[in-house]
């Protein structure tokens, strides 16, 4: 029996995704979550098989969960569904260890295949996703740079930016302004917008 955690902040999604796998004679959904830190919380208290986790969710995203996972739960395969792939979530997905990264369209035979190609340990990359990240490139961004673009999107002020990075003020506006010329933004809320629209934060 594979053991599978779900986590959506949707509920009807969650609830629908649970009822499919439950049909499932091989598959057990053994929690739910509907947030990052949930996620992670009932990971530990459930040690699931396969982690199939939402892209964006409230708290944060399911990639830094999956990062966070392969150290608390090494053997607990992850897999991400989302709404709006980009290729820079991709490639963030693979670093972070995910093995399956594919959007919400996708049918449920294909979602429990994917479920058990993991579980053997092996990998399921959506193929147009796959496709659209190996024509994309790398993003420009420097890993400081994307933090403080990833700070700055609720637009938040650069002193309260400058505390969450441990950075000087001085500092979190360099970066800002060298991210926003990388991206030919006009200014950091664009720059905030097209690195999300490549899916580069």
């Amino acid at each position: 029996m594979i053991r599978v955690l779900l986590a959506d902040d949707e509920n009807l999604i969650r609830s629908a995704l649970a009822a499919l796998l439950a049909l499932e004679e091989d598959l057990e959904v053994v929690a739910q979550a509907a947030s990052g830190a949930e996620a992670l919380a009932m990971a530990r208290a459930h040690t699931p098989d396969v982690a199939v986790l939402d892209l964006q969710m409230p708290d944060r995203d399911g990639i830094s969960v999956a990062g966070e996972l392969s150290t608390v739960l090494p053997g607990c395969a992850v897999v991400i569904v989302t709404g709006h792939g980009r290729a820079g979530h991709l490639k963030r997905a693979l670093e972070a260890g995910v093995r399956g990264f594919l959007p919400k369209t996708v049918s449920a035979p294909v979602l429990t295949d994917v479920v058990r190609t993991v579980h053997r340990g092996g990998r399921y990359v959506d193929p147009e996703l796959a496709a659209e990240a190996i024509s994309a490139g790398d993003s420009p961004l420097t890993p400081r740079e994307a933090d403080v673009l990833e700070l700055a999107a609720g637009g938040a002020p650069v002193e309260e930016i400058a505390a969450r990075a441990h950075l000087s003020a001085g500092t979190v506006r360099n970066h800002l302004s060298a991210a926003a010329a990388k991206l030919g933004a006009p200014n950091r809320h664009a720059a905030v917008e097209a690195a999300r629209r490549h899916g580069w934060i």
